[in-house]
């Protein structure tokens, strides 16, 4: 799996693999899919874009079950310019219940 960030018109491309070095041995651990949300993203919207064999109920539960960090935090004031959105495009949104070891 390959995992895409659109930013300023952009795409970057993130492996499900992370390299990690140590003491001179490479080593690849498998990592969850995951995306940085778009500017207007919302729980529905990535549910549509991103779960599209999953009705959107379902799939808005899954992901929001899978990303607890950003469901947990407080939504912004009505008068804020993200009201009631507390998905950030900096957050790491998970696609994928968490791997077992």
């Amino acid at each position: 799996h390959t995992t895409t960030r659109v930013s300023a018109g952009k795409s970057r491309r993130f492996s499900q693999f992370q390299t990690i070095r140590t003491r001179g041995v490479i080593n690849m651990k498998t990592v969850r899919k995951s995306i940085f949300p778009e500017a207007e993203d919302t729980w529905a919207s990535i549910a549509a874009r991103e779960l599209t064999d999953t009705s959107q109920e379902d799939a808005v539960a899954k992901i929001q079950s899978w990303n607890l960090h950003v469901f947990a935090r407080r939504a912004p004031d009505d008068d804020a310019p993200r009201a009631g959105n507390p998905i950030l495009p900096s957050d790491v949104i998970f696609l994928e219940a968490p791997l077992t070891a």
